[in-house]
């Protein structure tokens, strides 16, 4: 039965420049990028080596500790070159392009039809698993686990997000082909979440075989954390898995043709660009040519995902491949004078969710915002603000204190299992400590994951 939930807390960062809905179809990249740095706790093991040729579709690297779980190319080309890091970890695999991509023969399948083991066996041997988290731990799904219930976001909440109706708009037959998929994979329900604010497109309202909900409320309405917590809480020894919405796809063209087609509908947003709108492009593009004479000033800040979990990356970097969106901000490493642009100043040009400055008088205003912290780490009190833009029922600042001092137990029973970093970004952004609650949470989870799995 399909569920209404109205949620009292969060917070809506309004940011200038939300894409306008119009799309450029950008042709092959020159260059792409996978990072296993995207794939949490994974250590690849190379597959191909720097000169070799791939086609979109071919094994790039395995996981060394689950050898079934592997990662593909997403367009035909040389392998460039494979960055290391400290202790020559992988931190980048590049590949130079050919100009039009050539994919691995496949045949079409219709996964309504197959067994739950060939339909997994095929998203393995395609590169399709990497599109599958896991809670708990926010990693890539373990294939020996059994999920109770796999769960699809149909919109995303965060600030300038991508609008999912206009993005898989006319795809109805391609979603309904990874939905039939992933149906497979759990003796469970498949939930797909709708925004209950508006009305959504009939790619998600004419879902079959899934448990459609609605969620009512303010970011993180939109995220699977969320809904999970309640929908269907995830206990110690429960799995739960999540695919993002443009990735159910991806999923479902790849049965629907036989080839690994990596093709996503990005927004490229924020103050600093000239027109933000959608660009077609292709999973780990390169954003020079996505930014190219769109932005408007020198001092900026890159971010491949939005401004509250994203990552920084140079201009001429790549697209995470988790990522459906790139923000561009003002860079806030710029001193403010104290009366008018400083803690002093009267503020109208300023965003606060606890009512300090004047603007929230002002309604629906956007604001352009940079990064400037305004402030330095400092002693981790209790304030009261987390729990206004925390909608779980778990006790943010106690969980917090519970990974930084790598409390096993308190973390456990204060609901560990249940989050992933991204759920306390706005804890992160309303917290006056400044401290990376996100990171001491992924520390968190990480020594879950050495220690209770």
């Amino acid at each position: 039965m399909s569920k209404t939930v109205k949620l009292r807390k969060g917070l809506d960062i309004r940011l200038v420049g939300v894409a306008n809905k119009v799309k450029t179809e950008l042709k092959v990249p020159k260059t792409i990028s996978i990072k296993p740095t995207d794939f949490h706790g994974m250590t690849p093991k190379m597959v191909v080596k720097e000169g070799e040729q791939v086609k979109a579709g071919s094994t790039i690297f395995y996981n060394k500790y689950n050898e079934s779980v592997k990662c593909s190319s997403p367009v035909s080309g040389k392998v460039e070159a494979v960055v290391r890091g400290a202790k020559r970890r992988i931190m980048e695999i590049v590949i130079s392009t050919d100009g039009e991509i050539q994919y691995e023969e496949g045949t079409p399948l219709d996964a309504a039809t197959m067994s739950a083991e060939d339909v997994k066996e095929k998203m393995l041997a395609s590169g399709l698993w990497m599109y599958i988290k896991q809670r708990p731990l926010d990693v890539v799904a373990d294939p020996n686990n059994e999920p109770k219930a796999i769960f699809v976001s149909a919109f995303d909440s965060s600030p300038l997000a991508p609008d999912f109706d206009y993005v898989l708009h006319g795809n109805n037959e391609e979603f309904q082909a990874g939905l039939n998929a992933l149906a497979k994979l759990t003796k469970g329900k498949v939930h797909l979440s709708l925004n209950g604010k508006a009305p959504a497109d009939s790619t998600f309202t004419g879902a079959k075989g899934v448990q459609i909900n609605k969620f009512i409320g303010k970011h993180p309405a939109g995220n699977v954390g969320t809904q999970m917590h309640h929908l269907d809480p995830i206990n110690k020894g429960e799995f739960a898995w999540s695919v993002n919405a443009q990735d159910v796809a991806i999923i479902g063209r790849y049965f629907l043709t036989g080839k690994y087609d990596a093709r996503k509908t990005i927004a490229v947003t924020g103050s600093e660009i000239k027109d933000p709108h959608y660009f077609e492009v292709v999973s780990g593009t390169n954003l020079t040519e996505v930014l190219e004479g769109q932005i408007t000033s020198d001092n900026v800040r890159v971010i491949s995902g939005n401004v509250l979990t994203g990552d920084k990356v140079a201009q001429d970097g790549h697209l995470g491949f988790y990522h459906n969106q790139v923000t561009v901000i003002p860079e806030g490493n710029q001193l403010k004078f104290v009366l008018t642009k400083g803690w002093m100043s009267p503020g109208f040009d300023k965003f606060s969710n606890s009512r300090l400055f004047p603007t929230f008088l002002l309604g629906k205003k956007r604001f352009r915002l940079d990064t400037n912290l305004n402030g330095e780490e400092r002693a981790f009190v209790v304030t009261g603000e987390l729990e206004k833009v925390f909608p779980f029922d778990i006790l943010p600042m106690q969980l917090v204190k519970a990974a930084i001092t790598d409390d096993i137990d308190g973390m456990e029973n204060l609901g560990i299992y249940e989050v992933a970093p991204e759920d306390f970004a706005l804890c992160e952004y309303v917290c006056t400590t400044k401290i990376d609650i996100q990171d001491k949470i992924r520390q968190g989870l990480d020594l879950i994951g050495e220690e209770c799995m």
